[in-house]
């Protein structure tokens, strides 16, 4: 049975049970309020005794540069966990690795940076653009100068001379060097070694044009994970700087059939087209190496770059200036590499050979120092392919201890001598073995 109640019971009945409420709530709070901690010091008081207020620990903060929370230090004066008013154990800061970069303003640059940026800065414009014209036939069989290649190059001394890979100025009909301020300067070739992918270039700075060499380091002392810096002008785009590190060290590498390039400098320094001829600098901004080749089967890199070691720029290049040429001894003869087919022929026609590898004399001029050396030439013309040479020669197979198998390796064998050294050949005479000195003459003079 449903009971009915007056509009002043039910409004009498709220307030009482609000009345209740309120009461209960109070009564909540007073017993979930902590009670203030008493210090062991007597006679100290107690927090909140003199004031009937309870202190509250230090506010925590956000630090804006690591994101790690830390206290506040609410009073000037440090106690023995680092100041008044400090709870919990204090986070401390990590030391900085950045450095004030000198003359960036309130920039800042870590250590690894600033180094980079200083080398950059200091010789980007000692890296000149070198771009070539070559002589092409037309239709009419008329010589035309036409566009060749491009590469790099570094300034090697105040005079204009500039060092640079034989290849960039190979056939070139005319040489420019193009300078980081926009100025085109013809330029002619000093001197070349296309044994080592060498060459001198030189152009004729205007008076009061002063020019900044970069400094020769040295590829001694190289160690595989080096930091290493290339800078030059791939696809045209100069002085563009890449950063890498020394990822191999003493690698031959055969450029062509008659050139092996000794203990090349393999970086991962992104290398292209057009650096060609440009430095390989260390962290100091020397030169280490001159970057030469890249591995790669796009004809882009893919961080296989190859650099000739300094050293062999700094045997090199003055003897360039100087006199234009490496005066470098041979054995003058006329020779060809054992291939397959021609190992094959020569057993099946009465001169077999024990070997396999190894270089065929093929002629001998009369007079020459490998005709008064006792080395023979061949009697029997043949031709294979284009090739006409003779066979039934003496077959080389070792030059002071080096094992020879290709011309290239002739070359490489005697690449440090001069005219007038002597070197031990090793050849064998049908299936005789046999040996001989052999006193070097000057080699042609290339330029």
């Amino acid at each position: 049975m449903m009971k009915l109640y007056s509009r002043k019971q039910v409004i009498t009945s709220c307030i009482l049970s609000g009345l209740l409420m309120a009461a209960i709530a109070g009564g909540a709070v007073a017993l979930l309020k902590p009670k203030p901690t008493k210090q062991t010091n007597a006679g100290v008081p107690t927090a909140g005794e003199t004031s009937g207020e309870t202190t509250l620990p230090a506010p925590v903060t956000s630090d804006s540069d690591t994101g790690v929370s830390t206290p506040e230090n609410t009073s000037g004066n440090e106690g023995a966990n680092g100041g008044a008013g400090m709870t919990g154990t204090q986070v401390q800061q990590a030391p900085s690795t950045t450095l004030q970069g000198a003359g960036y303003g309130a920039q800042t640059y870590t250590q690894d940076e600033a180094e980079t940026i200083n080398v950059y800065e200091k010789y980007n414009e000692s890296v000149v653009n070198i771009t070539t014209e070559v002589m092409a036939i037309n239709w009419f069989m008329e010589p035309v100068p036409q566009s060749g290649g491009s590469g790099s190059g570094s300034i090697v001394d105040d005079k204009g001379h500039v060092m640079t890979n034989y290849h960039v100025i190979k056939d070139a009909y005319k040489l420019y060097v193009n300078m980081a301020d926009g100025s085109r300067y013809e330029a002619k070739v000093v001197g070349t070694d296309q044994q080592n992918d060498l060459a001198v270039i030189k152009f004729t700075p205007p008076a009061g044009k002063k020019l900044r060499p970069i400094p020769f380091g040295t590829s001694k002392n190289l160690k595989v994970g080096q930091k290493v810096l290339a800078i030059g002008n791939p696809f045209g785009l100069e002085r563009t700087l890449t950063q890498g590190i020394v990822s191999g060290l003493g690698r031959p590498i055969q450029e062509d059939d008659t050139t092996v390039l000794k203990n090349m400098i393999q970086t991962d320094a992104s290398i292209n087209p057009g650096n060609s001829g440009g430095p390989l600098l260390n962290a100091r901004g020397e030169i280490i190496g001159i970057n030469t080749m890249i591995y790669s089967t796009s004809g882009g890199s893919v961080g296989i770059g190859f650099a000739i070691p300094v050293d062999t720029a700094a045997r090199i290049v003055p003897e360039l200036i100087k006199t234009g040429f490496i005066n470098r001894g041979t054995i003058v003869m006329e020779s060809i590499q054992l291939f397959p087919d021609l190992v094959e022929y020569l057993q099946e026609n009465g001169y077999g050979t024990p070997v396999e590898k190894g270089l065929l004399v093929s002629a001998v001029k009369k007079g020459s120092n490998a005709d008064t050396a006792g080395l023979r030439g061949g009697s029997k013309a043949v031709r294979y392919g284009e090739h006409i040479f003779n066979i039934g020669g003496d077959i080389i197979t070792m030059i002071d201890g080096q094992s020879i198998a290709s011309v290239a390796d002739l070359n490489t064998a005697l690449e440090d001598n001069r005219p007038g050294d002597k070197v031990w050949v090793e050849f064998y005479r049908g299936k005789q073995k046999m040996k001989t000195q052999v006193v070097l003459t000057q080699q042609e003079k290339t330029k």
